[in-house]
Formats: C-alpha cells, structure tokens, sequence
C-alpha cells in the first residue's frame, strides 16, 4: 500500500510539473500571463492614441509583444507619427515602441 501511495505522489507531481511547464513562455512563444498583459497594453496604447487630440487618424495599428508595442498603419503628417510614438511610449508597461507607420 505505502508503494502505491508513493506511486501516485510522484505521478501526481509529474502532472503538476508537465502542466506548469505548458504555461511558461519560451522566446517564440508568450505563456497565458504575457499574453493577457500585451493585449492590455495593446488597448491602453490605443485608447491613449485616440484621446489624443493632436492625432488626426484612425488608420494606426497596434500590436504588442512582451511589452515591446509596433505601431503601423497611414498618418498624414510626420507629427502625428511623432506624437503617436511619444504617446505610446508613455503607457504603463511599454518596454519600447517600433515605429512602422507611414506618411499618406
């Protein structure tokens, strides 16, 4: 009986590590906590982009990827591509800002 229960310990904690070991994030790929995290970023990045007043376009694209936020999309001026990358690198968790937008 003591072998069995010792068996079904370790079985136990096998399961517990594989499973811990599915959620952690490698470098191609995001575990669940960094992928909620980005899409946050993603939506406070593009909330701050629309309440600034100075950016006049709704053509700007965001993404984000461990923190790191690429803005794309068509502008018509080099301010607002300025702005647009100023005020994406003032959001909470934004570790740096690619820049891909393009003028019209």
């Amino acid at each position: 009986m003591k072998q069995f229960i010792k068996y079904l310990t370790g079985l136990f904690l096998a399961a517990m590590v594989v499973s811990v070991m599915g959620c952690a994030s490698s470098s191609k790929q995001q575990g669940t906590g960094e992928y909620i995290d980005d899409a946050v970023i993603t939506s406070k990045v593009k909330a701050a982009i629309f309440n600034e007043s100075s950016i006049k376009s709704n053509e700007i694209n965001v993404e984000t990827y461990k923190g790191v936020v690429q803005l794309s999309g068509f502008v018509n001026s080099q301010n607002n591509i300025d702005k647009s990358v100023e005020v994406s690198r003032g959001v909470k968790g934004v570790k740096s800002v690619k820049n891909a937008l393009i003028l019209k």
